[in-house]
């Protein structure tokens, strides 16, 4: 028997892809299909999927010739990215190991959703992620609304990155192309945002079905899914001529609702950065609720505008949401 190492690409009924850190007669990874040994992995947490995109595993085959393998355990993550999965009723993962999470998103087709957006962020921020905030479609003539640019600009004085792409017209691509050039990122968003088209523009040489607006709903169709690591060979005129410039990117099924994962409503705003600071300042401390309490720092850093009305806003319609479960946005 040989043991190796590998990355999970993708997976489905609990058969996975794994790029395995041995290479053929070419120098390329050989990719294996491999099962688990025994019935389930041994995790700390009951995941609604037990390995992402980027997972490293240790694998058991019988002969280097072999197409198959046999999970045996999961070297531990340095990262990932995880949502709650409310069908499922159990976290799941969406991407592990990465560099980068970018969060796509469009000023219209699909509708615009800055709460969606500042869930997103939440998350990453509980995670010890870097995520990188995607306008996808800028071409459109909504991205120049002044709403819509406000809420860019609240979030780039937070420290966030926020690129101003279009997948159709070019704009904004070499900028993203050298960010994640020699990364592993992930695309997450909701359905319709242009992810796989994305992809295909970076690397014409890898397709990936893309999918129309739904017209009743102004929601896009799952095109992708499943989460699947990529390898993109980036186009030569996308970054200034430079030859064997790659990249590594998830592209994860888009999602309709993105629910938190593991954050209790007391804590939600120990991952809004504008107000972490603030945290324990108050006259009442760590018991302050933020809602009308005399002294309270975080109110009065909204009052002077500190603190947007919009972002707080957008905290405490989150922390009602986990309070009562109700996920409407």
């Amino acid at each position: 028997m040989v043991q190796l190492e590998g990355t999970v690409l993708s997976g489905s009924n609990n058969v996975f892809e794994i790029e395995c850190d041995d290479k053929d007669d070419d120098g390329n990874s050989i990719i294996r299909n491999c099962s688990f040994k025994s019935k389930r992995l041994k995790l700390d947490t009951r995941y609604y999927n037990p390995l992402a995109p980027g997972d490293r595993v240790k694998i058991e085959i019988e002969d280097v010739q072999d197409e198959k393998g046999q999970i045996l355990s999961l070297v531990p993550r340095n990262n990932a990215f995880i949502r709650w999965n409310v069908k499922g009723r159990a976290p799941q993962l969406l991407a592990a190991n990465l560099d980068y999470i970018i969060l796509v998103t469009t000023p219209a087709e699909p509708e615009f959703r800055p709460r969606f957006i500042d869930r997103e962020l939440v998350q990453a921020e509980y995670q010890n992620l870097t995520p990188i905030i995607l306008v996808n479609k800028y071409d459109l003539p909504e991205a120049q609304e002044p709403d819509f640019q406000n809420r860019l600009s609240i979030w780039e004085e937070l420290g966030y990155k926020v690129l101003r792409i279009s997948a159709k017209s070019g704009e904004g691509l070499t900028e993203l192309a050298e960010l994640i050039t020699g990364k592993l990122s992930a695309l997450v968003g909701q359905s319709g945002v242009g992810k796989s088209s994305l992809v295909n523009v970076l690397d014409n040489s890898c397709v990936l079905k893309t999918g129309s607006l739904s017209r009743k709903y102004g929601k896009g169709s799952h095109t992708t899914t499943k989460g699947t690591l990529m390898h993109i060979h980036l186009n030569e005129s996308i970054v200034g001529g430079v030859q064997n410039a790659y990249a590594s990117i998830i592209d994860t099924p888009g999602v309709r609702r993105f629910v938190l994962n593991d954050i209790a409503a007391d804590e939600l705003a120990l991952y809004f950065r504008e107000f972490e600071p603030l945290i324990g300042k108050c006259k009442f401390g760590t018991n302050c609720k933020h809602e009308s309490e005399p002294g309270c720092k975080i109110l009065e850093a909204v009052e002077a505008g500190v603190i947007t009305e919009e972002r707080f806003e957008s905290w405490q319609r989150i922390r009602e949401e986990i309070r009562t479960g109700s996920w409407e946005d």
